[in-house]
């Protein structure tokens, strides 16, 4: 078969196939009788080998060795074309995500094409101080999406570039899909990621951002509940009770936890149910000293006649520094 037919047949060019006769890949074994080189059967068989090979991304070389080299085992290669592929699809992967990202703010000209891209790369700079710019003026100077921000915040490991991420978060317009990625954050298998999702939520001031610290509250990450039960205290949200008074035996900011728990005893429904679980946790047997001189401390600012009457049994404790707490505290009382 001639050069022509093979290349009409195979669907490889005949300038393909005269390049692999230069490189010794497949040359034509046979001749016609006016003499010229022509294909036979083996030859085409080669060539549908060559391309299936370069198919999985062989080079010619590569292809070469694979076809003639006896000793040729293909695991190894095979190895590091799966690698290579990884790596281009990841590679392809950034790409769109950016292209997704720079079509989401809109642009409407080149400019604006080239400020969300210098935004988005001062994102991911190595300098903290390049990163925390970019995160100040995105929200001052140009739209960035939300998920560029979400995707920041949570691989973030500078504090100060941290708030200021956290900061643009609470600032962005978000459609619902920056709190999707950060309840997201919540799950993940790396415990400092759960603890930035958390507190990136904590800014957020919105009923979904609410609802999502509700839930974090059954959180496996102890982190992640304290942070939560924290910030629910200070919205009102009764049930961080028992997480925030946990807090406090275990001498976990619990000077932050006393202080959620007193905002919320400013109801006086929920300050009765407050009196009576500190009161109730002062009472097991398993509660420490000075973990009870925490609770009573706790009681100094929940209101109500429960929590006096709390105060007067535990100015007879049989702990001392129980009992002169609960003095001192009952006598600030007494004097308002």
């Amino acid at each position: 078969m001639l050069i022509g037919e093979v290349a009409r047949r195979s669907g490889v060019s005949a300038r393909m196939l005269r390049h692999y006769d230069s490189l010794g890949l497949v040359r034509p074994t046979g001749r016609t009788e006016s003499g010229y080189r022509e294909y036979s059967s083996e030859d085409i068989r080669r060539i549908f080998h060559i391309e299936s090979l370069r198919s999985l991304g062989l080079s010619l070389r590569e292809v070469g060795r694979a076809l003639d080299d006896p000793g040729f085992k293909p695991s190894e290669l095979v190895d590091d074309l799966i690698r290579q592929t990884l790596d281009r699809i990841a590679g392809e992967t950034r790409l769109l995500t950016r292209l997704r990202r720079i079509d989401a703010t809109e642009p409407a000209d080149w400019g604006d094409v080239l400020q969300i891209v210098a935004l988005l790369q001062a994102l991911g700079a190595e300098s903290a101080g390049k990163r925390q710019r970019a995160a100040l003026s995105s929200v001052a100077e140009v739209t960035v999406p939300v998920e560029a921000l979400v995707e920041a915040a949570l691989s973030e490991t500078d504090p100060n570039v941290a708030g200021a991420l956290r900061w643009a978060l609470a600032r962005s317009a978000d459609d619902g899909s920056g709190l999707a990625l950060l309840a997201e954050g919540l799950g993940s298998p790396v415990a400092e990621v759960r603890k930035r999702a958390v507190r990136s939520i904590a800014e957020l001031p919105s009923d979904e951002a609410t609802a999502l610290l509700r839930d974090a509250l059954g959180n496996s990450d102890i982190v992640v509940r304290r942070c939560a039960a924290l910030v629910l205290g200070t919205r009102g949200t009764a049930d961080a009770v028992p997480t925030l008074i946990d807090m406090i035996v275990e001498d976990a900011n619990d000077v932050d936890a006393a202080d959620a728990l007193s905002t919320l005893a400013s109801d006086p429904e929920l300050a009765d149910q407050i009196a009576t679980r500190l009161v109730d946790c002062l009472a097991h047997d398993t509660v420490g000293p000075s973990a009870r001189r925490r609770l009573t401390q706790a009681l100094a600012d929940v209101p109500g006649a429960k929590t006096s009457r709390a105060l007067a049994d535990l100015s007879q404790d049989e702990d001392p520094a129980v009992a002169l707490t609960a003095t001192y505290v009952l006598g600030l009382r007494t004097a308002r």
